[in-house]
């Protein structure tokens, strides 16, 4: 009989302290779920993931109209669904991913992951340790001339709720300049957030960007009863309107 509850891996990162974790789930008739937990706070489950599949959807989808294959950045790992979701698109051309613990790079590449095999296995996507931040603030994601399409980032909790004290920067005027200056001409900036849209943030975002908004995913919560939601934001670079 298989475990109802398995620590598939734990880690002293150079952050702290992290875990992956598989467990059935007797309520909705033992369904396996995965989860991530970062210094004993709840990071992410594969029973959650409508929001972060959006994420890839809206930025895709408004990027409708460009004619050539898409290059696409995803700031955080995590269990892969905003990267396999972007793959799901013929005219993503390539996808790199920024992840800052090699040891969730080693997940997918070892398949303790549903989505891992997959990802790897795709020879559009590439896996990169690293920080989303520093490069966002530095000389850029391949080098100072490298933009892509869109920049997709699933990496804090909210824009005021951060995992490491060091992101609080990017929230910024100045870091969320530093970001377009990364994207291409038309390009889409799309971010991912827990709960209800703030709507400082998306001023914030319209004042760097010349376009911006939120936008409300739910879904339905069998743990909790009723529906849970999350945010994405999305905002335009010069040359394309969100519509």
């Amino acid at each position: 009989m298989e475990k109802m509850f398995e620590e598939l891996d734990f880690c002293q990162t150079s952050r702290g302290e992290l875990s992956l974790r598989r467990r059935r789930i007797p309520m909705l008739g033992n369904e396996v779920v995965y989860e991530v937990i970062f210094n004993e706070e709840f990071l992410m489950s594969s029973l959650f993931h409508a929001a972060e599949d959006a994420l890839a959807d809206l930025a895709i989808q408004a990027l409708a109209g460009c004619a050539e294959p898409l290059d696409v950045l995803v700031g955080g790992l995590g269990l892969g669904y905003t990267a396999a979701a972007a793959l799901r698109y013929p005219n993503v051309g390539a996808l790199r991913v920024i992840e800052v613990f090699p040891e969730v790079i080693s997940w997918h590449q070892r398949g303790l992951v549903p989505e891992g095999c997959g990802l790897v296995a795709d020879p559009r996507c590439q896996l990169v340790a690293a920080d989303f931040f520093a490069l966002a603030s530095g000389d850029g994601f391949g080098g100072p001339t490298q933009k892509f399409h869109a920049i997709l980032l699933d990496i804090d909790h909210t824009p005021a709720h951060w995992l490491h004290p060091t992101h609080a920067g990017f929230y910024s005027p100045a870091g969320l300049s530093g970001l377009l200056s990364h994207l291409l001409p038309g390009g889409v900036f799309a971010m991912w957030a827990d709960g209800n849209p703030d709507p400082d943030f998306v001023a914030l975002l319209a004042h760097v960007f010349c376009d911006a908004r939120a936008e409300t995913i739910t879904f339905p919560n069998p743990i909790r009863g009723g529906e849970s939601c999350g945010t994405v934001y999305l905002a335009a670079a010069p040359a394309i309107a969100l519509g």
